[in-house]
């Protein structure tokens, strides 16, 4: 069986296949935050610490929007603002480094997620990096 044969039998319903889609947006979520990471901060900072602030920061953007997000304007950018505030704790160089991790993590999310729905693995999302 063929991975796109793979991804398209799993259903939102799967447990399956939502843990699949849950690991490769978190993968690809760490992936991004650890590619902007490097070339803002200029040295390896460890994937690990990627996927961690993926994951937090996911937990962090799902409660801030929950919250406030139905606010118009202002619900999305709290929600940004602590996405970015998670960036901020998890790596050195303060907020104005952090966002620039955000914005390149953000790109670097787009790409990875293109090719691989063009390759038709996944749909384009990525667990951590809001929008992408």
């Amino acid at each position: 069986m063929t991975m796109e044969a793979l991804v398209l039998q799993m259903g939102e319903t799967d447990p399956i296949g939502s843990l699949f889609v849950f690991l490769v947006s978190l993968l690809v979520g760490a992936l991004a935050i650890h590619f902007g990471a490097q070339l803002i901060i200029d040295r390896d900072v460890g994937y690990r610490r990627a996927i961690v602030a993926a994951f937090i920061g996911a937990v962090v953007w799902a409660v801030v929007t929950f919250f406030f997000g139905w606010i118009p304007v202002i619900g999305p950018l709290l929600a940004i603002i602590a996405w970015i505030g998670v960036i901020n704790w998890r790596y050195p160089g303060g907020w104005g480094t952090a966002a620039l991790i955000g914005i390149l993590a953000w790109v670097a999310a787009s790409v990875i997620l293109y090719l691989l729905y063009v390759a038709g693995i996944i749909e384009i999302t990525a667990l951590g990096v809001p929008g992408a």
